[in-house]
């Protein structure tokens, strides 16, 4: 009883954040609907009912396009039928498959954060792990079984994304430079290298059809492959490595202190390699797992803030791989949910990321949700030193 207690207690500040963000959100929506508010003169009550109606309205959508309508979902395993359950399933299908990237990425960022360094520059190690890994699928398509294609174009990914992290790690190893300016610079010297590469390689004309990582469910629409169970796998390897090994200690006493760790016996030049190159690689496999995945992300790329929003999940999770998985599921299911949103109530998409925005921000700060709700700050004894910040756990 006292460890479920435990977690309701836990579980109390993401959930308050959450609603302090929809109510933050609620009060926008309302001000900013001008068809409605400009018949406050005359209409004053016709005028706030009707800008509440959209939120009203909207919040539900939001919930079920993210995670889908239970009752529909239900309906639509009663009846047997694979297009019904296809467009029941649909909403989690793309929350998954839009995590997918976020999950590794993040899981990349926990080992270089543990380590004490600060990368900045994983959407351009993503971006070059998706090149490495698109040459590589490209080449490799029609001389190679399509299974052994997938497996060299993610090792080759993994492999493209740990040199790009390698580089700023050797920096900083051999030369102390500062990661934060080399792996920035990097970052912005990613797409302008990955140009010049495709524009000096002669691609074949017209280019093979790449092999896909197989979908979890053989449902028309439903996208989501087994790259998220490799992401949840990477997830329990990562967190093994951080916390059950040898190597995992070296790591995070090199980010409590590098001159502690150098007197102990670890050599931090060689710690601080190894973790920006892992970091790197673990971006670059999950733009290989992206790229080659039904969503076909070869096709657009990433986000171009997608670094930046895998650093704040990073830190929303506690630098912690389960917090990582949380994290990214959060803001998926969130993001998704807002894409249904817009299209039923005409909502603008940007207010609606305003809202996810407050969220995340909410969630990172559990002290101004205290103060919010006007709660008391836990005790030192019922927030250990090791409870992560924000959605990470414990493990």
């Amino acid at each position: 009883m006292q460890r479920i207690r435990d977690e309701l207690r836990r579980a109390r500040h993401p959930a308050l954040a959450l609603v302090t963000a929809f109510l933050l959100g609620a009060v926008l929506i309302v001000l900013t609907d001008f068809d409605h508010l400009r018949t406050f003169p005359t209409d004053p009550i016709g005028a706030i009912g009707g800008a509440l109606s959209g939120v009203i309205d909207g919040y539900p959508v939001l919930f079920r396009g993210a995670l889908g309508d239970p009752g529909r979902i239900l309906a639509a395993i009663q009846s047997g039928r694979p297009e019904d359950i296809a467009a029941a399933l649909r909403p989690i299908s793309e929350t998954l498959v839009s995590a997918t990237p976020f999950i590794f990425a993040g899981l990349g960022l926990a080992v270089s954060f543990q380590a004490g360094l600060f990368n900045l520059g994983v959407g351009g190690q993503f971006l070059i792990g998706g090149l490495g890994a698109y040459l590589t699928a490209t080449f490799a398509t029609g001389h190679l079984p399509p299974a052994l294609v997938l497996a060299a174009a993610v090792l080759a990914g993994t492999l493209a994304g740990g040199a790009y992290g390698f580089i700023p790690g050797y920096l900083k190893a051999r030369t102390g430079a500062h990661e934060v300016i080399t792996t920035l610079m990097l970052d912005g010297i990613a797409p302008n290298l990955a140009f010049l590469i495709l524009a000096a390689i002669a691609l074949p004309v017209p280019p093979p059809v790449l092999p896909s990582v197989p979908r979890i469910f053989d449902l028309p629409t439903i996208r989501v492959d087994y790259g998220f169970i490799v992401a949840l796998a990477m997830a329990a390897v990562v967190s093994f490595l951080l916390f059950r090994t040898t190597q995992g200690l070296e790591f995070r006493a090199t980010g409590l202190s590098r001159a502690a760790a150098r007197g102990a016996g670890i050599p931090p030049g060689r710690t601080t390699i190894l973790a920006m190159s892992l970091s790197g690689g673990l971006a670059g496999m999950g733009s290989a797992l992206y790229g080659l995945g039904p969503a076909q992300g070869f096709s657009g790329g990433p986000v171009s803030d997608f670094g930046w929003v895998a650093i704040a999940l990073a830190l929303l999770g506690g630098r912690r791989p389960g917090g990582v998985v949380v994290a990214a599921l959060f803001y998926s299911a969130l993001t998704t949910g807002a894409k249904s949103m817009v299209i039923v109530t005409g909502i603008p998409l940007a207010l609606l990321i305003v809202v996810v925005a407050f969220a995340i921000m909410l969630m990172a700060a559990p002290d101004l949700t205290r103060s919010i709700w006007r709660l008391k700050a836990p005790k030192p004894s019922d927030t250990p030193a090791s409870t992560p910040v924000g959605l990470g756990d414990s493990t």
